[in-house]
């Protein structure tokens, strides 16, 4: 049986001045229980997908739902299996063009080391049947490839992922080490058609952070990704590569936090564009002082504006960021235990902060997830203690 759900908590009495007090409408989640690993996807005609994982007995099931009006369509199975890696930060996602064409993938074991898996693809052309898996990645090797983002760009599909083909020695697989690799990881990209063949793919950077999510958007002048980089120094700072004129450019960092970090930090940043107008956000930690930023671009990438800190302090990160129009971004993030958003001006003005849902710091919780829909917004977290996806949306007009 699904649990009853708690009904969200606004805390009027316990509010601050710096804090509005908004609408939080929960949306009865369509996940039953034990659930996480909740993804949001909107598609160009405004439809709003959720993804999840549900476990029955040794088995994990990817499912899939659609929000109409004020409830989620009943969930449909993208597919199911007993030997994947079902990883807190590491979560599959599902994407569509809005024509009918959907593509998931979930990370399967290639090997009997734990970072030893690979990205399998699902694709639909009426999200209702499914194909068998197909790889990503198709190095042969048994090593880490994950922290996929996929998207529709122009006919096709848009991928990216982080890959660790370099990081181990040929009979030595099984011996990897998360942080302590033979070579690298690298980030790498693909075109693909929506029967999953491969039409391009490249190596963007050679020697990324490990794994912190990737994330990338269309812009007016073709794919850009950002992601967590990392230098010989371990400086690991947020880079862009763009896709221009049919060549990617070389590495750029966004702005210089100069956060050195020994290890992968596992917060990665997140991105949106409208034209050529992109608006990124991302956590980092320099001399252990945590922050969360946004900044915008307004040239495809090219050059950014100085970042935007919107925290209150105390940040986990765990970020997320939706453009309103190509002057306002709201930002979500986790401030200790609290899911909060807040609206940002390119210009660097902000408003009031506001809690969405209370959660827990811990891994299992998971990294929240928003999508704008018309005039509203629409959250998914996993609720640590029952074990569930939950859902929850916001209309604009409070803000």
């Amino acid at each position: 049986m699904r649990p009853t759900l708690l009904p969200l908590i606004i805390l009027l009495a316990c509010s601050t001045p710096q804090e509005s007090v908004p609408t939080i409408s929960e949306i009865e989640t369509p996940a039953h229980s034990p659930s996480a690993e909740p993804s949001l996807f909107t598609d160009k005609n405004g439809t709003v997908y959720l993804s999840w994982i549900e476990k029955r007995d040794t088995t994990h099931i990817f499912k899939y739902s659609k929000l109409e009006g004020d409830g989620w369509s009943a969930p449909i199975e993208i597919a199911n299996g007993k030997s994947w890696f079902v990883n807190w930060a590491d979560y599959p996602m599902l994407s569509t063009d809005g024509n009918g064409n959907f593509i998931g993938h979930v990370l399967s074991k290639s090997a009997t080391g734990t970072y030893t898996y690979d990205v399998n693809l699902f694709v639909s052309n009426d999200g209702s049947n499914w194909t068998n898996p197909s790889l990503l990645n198709t190095d042969g090797k048994q090593a880490e490839h994950g922290f996929v983002t996929h998207l529709p760009y122009n006919e096709n599909i848009f991928a990216t992922w982080l890959d660790g083909r370099n990081t181990v020695m040929e009979g030595m697989e099984n011996m990897q080490h998360h942080e302590g690799h033979h070579g690298a990881m690298s980030i790498r990209a693909a075109v693909l058609d929506y029967n999953g063949n491969k039409i391009s793919e490249w190596e963007l950077d050679n020697k990324t952070c490990d794994c912190c999510q990737t994330t990338a958007a269309i812009t007016s002048n073709g794919p850009i990704v950002i992601y967590r980089d990392r230098s010989d120094d371990e400086i690991r700072d947020m880079s862009i590569v763009r896709f221009v004129n049919g060549e990617w450019t070389a590495p750029k960092a966004i702005f210089k936090d100069d956060w050195k970090i020994a290890g992968c930090p596992v917060n990665g940043p997140r991105v949106v564009a409208i034209g050529n107008t992109l608006a990124v956000a991302w956590f980092a930690a320099p001399e252990g002082k945590a922050q969360v930023k946004v900044a915008f671009s307004k040239d495809g990438g090219e050059t950014f504006d100085d970042p935007i800190q919107i925290d209150e302090g105390s940040p986990i990160g765990r970020v997320d960021v939706v453009m309103l129009d190509t002057e306002n971004a709201i930002v979500s993030w986790m401030e200790g235990t609290a899911i909060k958003i807040n609206k940002i001006h390119i210009d660097g003005t902000k408003g009031n902060a506001i809690t969405v849902a209370t959660s827990s710091e811990s891994r299992s919780s998971g990294f929240p997830q928003m999508e704008k829909s018309g005039d509203h917004l629409v959250f998914a977290w996993t609720d640590d203690s029952l074990k569930i996806v939950r859902t929850a949306k916001f209309m604009l007009n409070e803000f």
